[in-house]
């Protein structure tokens, strides 16, 4: 599970920097796209999954799909509201729901995934 160890802290660096920038370098952009509010759940659900992902590296091989689903909502849910916050560009808003499933579904995956010891 070494690649999600590497994953999840790439997806950590990237939240702390992205907060960031859009809190500095990025802020007259997404205020003027009136996208603060955006950014900052983009940041919020980016960064919860990308420590979640990270703990659940060390849990084995039960949690994979569970893994890959979190990569999947950060990147569809996140980089959605990212790119929406940069561009103005609304539609992309039909995406975010996508990665919110893909959330869903990997709290799903670890209720229901079968456990080594019950």
């Amino acid at each position: 599970m070494i690649v999600f160890i590497r994953i999840a802290a790439a997806l950590c660096f990237l939240a702390v920097a992205l907060g960031a920038f859009g809190a500095h370098a990025l802020k007259s952009i997404i205020d003027r796209h009136g996208m603060l509010e955006v950014w900052n759940k983009a940041v919020f659900y980016h960064f919860t999954h990308a420590i979640v992902l990270l703990l659940l590296a060390f849990f084995g091989t039960t949690n994979r799909g569970a893994c890959w689903l979190f990569c999947a909502g950060v990147l569809l849910f996140s980089g959605s509201l990212y790119t929406m916050a940069l561009t103005n560009i609304r539609w992309l808003g039909a995406i975010t729901p996508l990665g919110g499933l893909c959330f869903l579904a990997g709290w799903a995956w670890l209720f229901f995934a079968p456990r080594p010891n019950g």
